[in-house]
């Protein structure tokens, strides 16, 4: 659990680290050789400057991986952070002087190397904390934080429980627990939110990321079935066990403040991957609200004239693993559209729990063109810089539908949605819900960043010619 819930700070510290590294590089060289002087002294040498501090910074940042800087611990010591940067300077400081005597680069100034080896540490440690000290706050103020149900009232249930709450930087809530018969409720602190026979109520009344089963041996046989449950689901189980206990042994097994917890995660093979998803994200909807601005404007203002107020179209939505957020999208019908909806019921073209009507009478005057060409989910670029969205996912669905779903549907709630996804460039126009449902956990199941970069690169054509719904 330490892995998954720390990556973000991780993947920040390797960046943060990069790039202060070859800024310190930069600046020591244009204290040291003042304005205009610095290049001439790196031409000289032959050195390319940028490609120099380029280099440094990913030795840097190789340095303290190596040492262990990068390593995912709950707790956070000043005193090893401090020795191990110290040592990671030692090492690279060694390499580069190494390499500038194999090279012959005998006129690079010792004053430089000098204060580059005592700036960029001390640079690094003050940079490592600021970036820890934002990620606690961040997540303290319930920002990227992951909702986590605790089967069990007990009190392996309740340490664990607390143990967990007691370390903010991880991002996790309990939200509450399930009873379980014979076991004792009193020393449960948080809410009961039902008994374990209600467990699938409880997920679907609830936004619930992760189940911690902290069960005793007497109630054993439940830990299968809740599993299964929840992984049919596509959420994350953790299982606190006796270090000796043999039970699910095909689960990945961490230590966790003197815990052996086993884990069940469904993507839990890439989470540096889904970090990076979430950096092209945020670099994705800023570089296209900023690009395609005029077009944005330019919509709006059609809208306003041909159709009048309001411009914008807001809907509640589900999100990832339940989360309702308030999807923004361009108005392509009547502003009473919504409570009409029985009025065109019998127009859906798909079967299954979701609606959708080629010549609906409540689209607006623009309403045709606009989704014709997609350019009425642009807005929702602003749901993807939000983090409630994605650039490519499944897409979000109606609360009204998700009632509706099978167990094995709500699998396609396990990540994040996107404005594009695998079955709008595969089948747009199947008619069958279950085969929508079908691509997107094929999608789920073999994510990895080509995938995405691939179906971006195939909405593109089908945008440009105009083949939207």
């Amino acid at each position: 659990m330490i892995r998954r819930h720390l990556m973000p700070l991780r993947v920040a510290l390797m960046l943060g680290d990069g790039v202060t590294a070859a800024s310190v590089f930069l600046l020591i060289s244009f204290v040291r050789f003042g304005d205009g002087a610095w290049t001439t002294f790196w031409s000289r040498t032959g050195i390319d400057i940028r490609a120099a501090a380029i280099m440094f910074g990913i030795g840097w940042v190789i340095a303290l991986w190596y040492h262990g800087l990068y390593r995912l611990r709950v707790s956070w010591q000043l005193r090893t952070e401090a020795k191990d940067i110290a040592r990671s300077t030692l090492a690279v400081a060694a390499i580069t002087l190494a390499s500038l005597f194999l090279m012959h680069q005998d006129g690079v100034s010792r004053l430089l190397l000098l204060a580059l080896f005592i700036t960029q540490p001390l640079v690094t440690f003050a940079e490592r904390g600021v970036l820890r000290l934002a990620f606690n706050q961040v997540r303290k103020r319930g920002y990227n934080t992951r909702r986590m149900l605790i089967v069990g009232t007990g009190r392996l249930a309740q340490d664990f429980a607390d143990l967990v709450e007691a370390r903010p930087g991880l991002g996790i809530q309990v939200i509450g627990h399930l009873s379980v018969p014979g076991e004792v409720q009193h020393l449960a602190t948080r809410p009961i939110l039902g008994t374990i026979d209600e467990i699938e109520a409880v997920f679907h009344t609830n936004v619930v990321d992760e189940v911690a089963a902290c069960l005793p041996p007497e109630s054993a046989s439940y830990l299968e079935p809740v599993a299964s449950l929840a992984a049919d689901e596509g959420k994350t189980v953790r299982i606190p066990i006796d270090p000796h206990d043999g039970a699910m042994l095909h689960a990945r097994a961490e230590e966790f403040e003197g815990l052996l917890v086993r884990s069940m995660i469904h993507d839990g093979h890439r989470e540096a991957g889904l970090a990076v998803k979430r950096l092209m994200d945020i670099a994705g909807a800023t570089l296209g609200l900023v690009i395609l601005s005029p077009v944005l404007l330019v919509t709006a203002l059609a809208i306003r004239a041909l159709d009048g107020p309001p411009v914008l179209f807001r809907q509640t939505r589900v999100g990832l693993h339940g989360r309702p957020f308030t999807i923004i999208k361009f108005r392509t019908m009547a502003p009473d559209a919504e409570e009409r909806l029985h009025e065109v019921a019998h127009l859906n073209e798909l079967e299954g729990a979701a609606f959708k009507a080629s010549n609906d009478p409540r689209m607006s005057s623009v309403g045709a063109v606009l989704r014709r060409t997609s350019i009425d989910e642009l807005p929702q670029l602003w749901n993807v810089l939000r983090g409630e969205m994605s650039l490519v996912g499944p897409r979000p669905p109606l609360p009204s539908e998700v009632v509706d779903y099978d167990i094995w549907h709500r699998r396609r709630l396990s990540m994040k949605p996107g404005i594009t996804g695998l079955w709008q460039v595969e089948s747009r126009h199947e008619p069958n819900f279950d085969r929508w449902v079908e691509l997107d956990l094929s999608y789920i199941d073999r994510w990895t960043l080509w995938l995405d970069l691939s179906i971006l690169l195939r909405t593109m054509p089908s945008v440009l010619m105009a083949r939207g719904r």
